[in-house]
């Protein structure tokens, strides 16, 4: 029968070779955890993305009809151009852009030959999910937090 000689040098290599193998799979999971946490963030800034920009649309229409339909941004005999009107709200409780701050600022130009039919109207709507405390303020504030969105869109009628 033959013998398999060891020396005694080689006892125990299998235990170093299972914790370095230990360690490296360790590693790994680490590293995936990190990977799938880092998309996890990304795949919810985009959302809510889409979200700041349907908001800032959603104002941007209200500015659009508020001077279409003679409402607060419409030229009057009163209230003849250049003037600028500004107004911030919130999204409505109980729906997906609930997070959202709206300001719109609609600026009324006159035309050069003073004709009252010949208006220009520049509508903008800019939406942000952390708005700043003071309620007179009328942009979103400037934030650098990996949380803050925000959108904002113009049209000129």
């Amino acid at each position: 029968m033959n013998r398999i000689l060891r020396l005694p040098r080689q006892a125990g290599v299998g235990i170093v070779t299972a914790i370095f193998l230990l360690v490296v799979l360790a590693g790994l999971g680490v590293a995936m955890v990190g990977i799938y946490t880092s998309q996890q963030a990304s795949s919810n800034l985009d959302v809510m993305g889409a979200q700041a920009y349907q908001a800032a649309r959603a104002g941007l229409e209200w500015g659009i009809f508020q001077t279409r339909a003679g409402g607060k941004c419409a030229v009057t005999a009163t209230k003849p151009p250049p003037f600028s009107y500004s107004e911030n709200f919130r999204m409505p409780e109980q729906t997906s852009l609930s997070a959202f701050t709206v300001y719109v600022n609609c600026t009324a130009q006159g035309s050069p030959n003073g004709e009252p039919s010949l208006v220009r109207y520049l509508i903008t709507a800019e939406a942000c999910n952390m708005p700043d405390a003071l309620a007179t303020v009328t942009a979103c504030p400037t934030l650098n937090k990996p949380e803050s969105v925000r959108r904002k869109l113009e049209a000129e009628l």
